[in-house]
């Protein structure tokens, strides 16, 4: 979990509306210029732009060939490290669990992570599928697999190459995590009103603040914090900060509803030092904007292999429940229901699938930081997160209803899939959030957008 925001800062109201060239980038740790109406991205470094490059050309993970494999190995572990644990995982396990080091040991953490950095390159597309895999086992342990997403984003088409290769680097070689540090309790949807802060002093930032919902933020080996400028309230960044930075404090672990497999804690920066080259170029809300939309149609997917396991689980209590003298499975009302929850499951695939391909394309672009700077959220991504969430939980509806009181308990694991679910409709922006950057974006005219 990382942010729920309405993006409402005048530099993304005209979000795809802008064009022209964009401006040189700041120095590290340098301060940025908002971006407004008629500002297009910093340029991303030739190596950094290079690097996503040559991601988008290895986009699928060898072609079909690889892409099967890599599913293949994907639902081999899901047998053997996920399927079984459902109690474990719902029971708030410590973080880093040993099925995310066996992940990394299978070769399939941070599987998206470009080649030029030493990762598998798969696309955004491909990663629908992986992630609705692991939704399948448990949604939780998939939600904390694919955040980092969010992050990697950012620092490969934004960060300085000197401070985001090691990180991304590191990540691939180590099967690590990173935290995203965006939500505040005041601030709550509104990131705009972020109270952290930062402040140069001499070649380091020194950030301070509290941030409310953060994921992977405890084990993770590098922070990724939203703060603006203690002396320009206008100038708002994305910093990196190492999670051993003295002064980084988590302040507590929550006790999440549903996705307990994952981790999500409030952390509190106090008077943390970190190099201003740790700062990526741009102005951070857009950033924010940019990488969100990996994630956001990466929690869409965990809605498909969620559902799937509804449907699954449902066929397999069909197969012994008899009505009325005969078996649940030729009942025409329980026909009618699977046959609808297939329809959701494959038309949520192909909205996260089309979504991803389109952020896909952006990344292949020639200068992908520029062009997803220009755009920032795309109508895709906010439409797949919105749709996903809302069938996904019919479909919820439907199974638990399915399984009479049983589906009410403890006892059965429909109970746990519906509270795993809800998530995707809550976090990163809940549904009332998509609705209103959908129609800020794309339903309000180009020039009376604010």
């Amino acid at each position: 979990m990382t942010t729920e925001t309405t993006e409402t800062t005048p530099a993304t109201r005209t979000a795809g509306t802008t064009t022209g060239t964009p401006p040189t980038p700041a120095a590290p740790g340098a301060t940025a210029a908002p971006a407004t109406s008629g500002t297009t991205a910093p340029a991303a470094a030739t190596a950094t732009a290079a690097a996503t490059t040559s991601a988008a050309a290895t986009a699928t993970a060898g072609g079909p060939a690889g892409t099967a494999e890599m599913l293949k190995r994907v639902r081999e572990f899901v047998r053997a490290e996920l399927l079984s644990k459902g109690e474990y995982f719902d029971g708030l396990p410590e973080q880093p669990t040993a099925e995310s080091a066996r992940l990394h040991a299978a070769g399939l953490a941070n599987w998206w992570i470009p080649a030029a950095y030493g990762g598998a390159g798969a696309s955004l597309a491909d990663s629908v599928d992986i992630v609705s895999e692991l939704a399948y086992g448990d949604a939780g342990f998939a939600f904390g697999a694919f955040l980092p997403v969010l992050g990697t984003v950012m620092l490969q088409l934004h960060g300085e190459e000197e401070a985001a290769r090691p990180v991304l680097e590191r990540l691939v070689r180590d099967g690590g995590r990173l935290g995203i540090l965006g939500s505040e309790e005041d601030a709550g949807s509104e990131l705009n009103r972020t109270a952290t802060t930062f402040r140069r002093d001499g070649d380091d930032l020194v950030l301070d603040g509290e941030k409310y919902f953060s994921t992977n933020s405890d084990p993770a080996d590098t922070l990724l914090v939203l703060a603006r400028s203690a002396d320009d309230d206008g100038d708002y960044a994305v910093v990196a900060v190492p999670r051993a930075t003295p002064g980084v404090e988590i302040v507590k672990r929550w006790d999440m509803l549903g996705v307990r497999g994952s981790g999500t804690y409030r952390v509190r920066l106090r008077d943390c030092r970190t190099p201003a080259a740790g700062r990526l170029r741009g102005n951070g809300l857009r950033l924010l904007e940019i990488g969100l939309n990996a994630s956001r149609i990466l929690i869409a997917a965990t809605a498909i292999g969620v559902a799937r396991r509804i449907r699954d689980l449902s066929m397999e209590y069909a197969a012994e429940k008899r009505i009325k003298g005969a078996p649940l499975r030729e009942n025409a009302v329980f026909a009618a229901k699977l046959g609808q929850i297939e329809m959701t499951i494959d038309v949520m695939r192909n909205q996260c699938r089309a979504a991803a391909a389109e952020f896909d394309r952006f990344l292949a672009a020639e200068n992908p930081a520029a062009a997803l700077y220009r755009v920032g959220t795309l109508r895709s991504a906010l439409a797949a997160k919105l749709y996903c969430g809302q069938a996904g939980w019919e479909v919820a509806t439907t199974g638990s209803e399915m399984f009479g009181g049983l589906g009410y308990t403890h006892d059965h694991p429909i109970g746990k899939l519906v509270r795993d679910l809800r998530y995707v409709s809550i976090v990163e922006g809940g549904d009332d959030v998509m609705r209103e950057l959908l129609y800020a974006r794309y339903v309000v005219p180009a020039g009376k957008r604010r």
